[in-house]
């Protein structure tokens, strides 16, 4: 019997636009290495950046929310694995898949723990402290709720992984660290990778959809550029991101090197030209695509500890930690500067990449996860007496909701 797999994405993925569009890639390439049969689904319109899944073998459906004809199609389908993109997903489709392909394996890819990113955002907006805020919103009901329905929880940070398991006690049985998943051979250095004398200047690099990002130019601007820019007054700041809006416009300075370019087609390229990446993040979760690209273009960071979370473990970051705004610009100019510590930092940065990132490991342990899940699938559900129950109310109640509203739209 041929191995079947249904993702229901968010969104259709975007490589070059966010990490969570290249994690998805890595995840689908993840399953077709392993034989499955891949079908992506979404309600989701398409985009001109959107990847074109069906080049690597993938089949694209559209579906609908709150429409039976979902019912219709994954009875159909009889996908033996449904992996859900991000908790929103589960929510709208979960109930369905449980009723009408009790058999199949239901899997959520959280991305990062939005109910984290969005507690820190919140915290560092009303500077109440982070502990009163964290487990109490809607949000981190949602999104925990939905990863205990799930037969198996993607987690891609470690620092995520201990948050759920420590102090939320989750079971480990329903949780999977799995980072980013890149190829051996980005792991090391490109032929085309530049010399420190071959780049100038500094960057930074975020979809500007993703309120961390936009907090990052903003922070760069007022509290970290100007002294970078006093010493070294000839240097330039090139940023780069999809879905720049007129605020974002706004803040181009020539005269300062403040340069906003917006949307880049070649992301490593942009890294690959410059000295330093600045990433002083105040608030987010999960692991930032733009740390890994640079260190795959060679290219040291100076970061925050948020930035930084989760991406180097015990082994030295490749580049800075600093949260503090004046010692940040002051440690990002010495890396700028000083070719040995910069050098050094490029090859940690490769290092992190190989023990920590280098794909063939991870896929080992998640298709080691899932043969044994397939095995022992009830059993496993049964232990999860938290994930029946929710189930059983999610059923109850999104269903008829669901129901109502497909009745009301006819």
């Amino acid at each position: 019997m041929e191995s079947r797999l249904l993702v229901i994405g968010f969104v259709y993925p975007e490589p070059t636009s966010s990490a969570a569009g290249t994690r998805m890639l890595q995840l689908i390439a993840a399953f077709l290495e392993q034989g499955y049969h891949v079908t992506f689904a979404t309600t989701c319109k398409t985009s001109d950046k959107a990847f074109d899944l069906e080049s690597i073998g993938v089949k694209v459906e559209s579906i609908e929310l709150n429409a039976s004809s979902f019912d219709v199609f994954i009875k159909a389908l009889n996908p033996t694995i449904v992996l859900f993109d991000r908790f929103m997903t589960e929510e709208q489709f979960g109930w369905r898949v449980a009723e009408h392909c009790p058999d199949a394996l239901r899997i959520l890819d959280t991305e990062d723990l939005h109910f984290l990113r969005k507690a820190r955002q919140k915290a560092f907006t009303t500077k109440q402290p982070l502990d009163s805020l964290l487990f109490t919103t809607d949000t981190a009901k949602r999104e925990l709720a939905s990863l205990y329905r799930s037969d198996l929880s993607l987690i891609i940070s470690e620092a995520e992984h201990l948050l759920l398991t420590q102090q939320l006690k989750i079971d480990p049985a329903l949780l999977c660290y799995l980072p980013f998943m890149i190829e051996a051979k980005d792991c090391q250095p490109q032929t085309d990778c530049k010399s420190y004398d071959d780049r100038l200047d500094f960057v930074s690099i975020g979809n500007f959809l993703h309120p961390p990002n936009l907090d990052v130019v903003r922070h760069l601007k007022k509290d970290i550029w100007p002294k970078i820019r006093k010493a070294l007054p000839d240097t330039k700041l090139h940023i780069y991101g999809a879905y720049d809006s007129a605020n974002v416009k706004e803040m181009h300075n020539e005269f300062d090197g403040f340069l906003v370019h917006g949307f880049v087609d070649d992301a490593f390229e942009a890294l690959n030209s410059a000295k330093v990446l600045l990433a002083p993040l105040r608030f987010g979760a999960g692991l930032k695509g733009k740390l890994v690209l640079a260190m795959q273009a060679g290219t040291p960071c100076a970061m925050s500890s948020i930035a930084a979370e989760g991406i180097f473990g015990n082994l030295p970051p490749n580049g800075i930690i600093q949260d503090n705004s004046d010692e940040f610009a002051a440690h990002a100019v010495t890396l700028y500067t000083n070719t040995p510590q910069w050098t050094t930092a490029q090859n940690q940065g490769f290092s992190v990449l190989k023990a920590r990132f280098e794909n063939h490991q991870h896929m080992r342990v998640l298709a080691n996860r899932i043969k044994t899940l397939l095995g022992r699938l009830e059993t496993h559900r049964a232990q999860n007496s938290i994930g029946q129950m929710l189930s059983h109310h999610q059923l109850q109640s999104t269903k008829y909701m669901a129901r109502w509203i497909e009745a009301k739209n006819r």
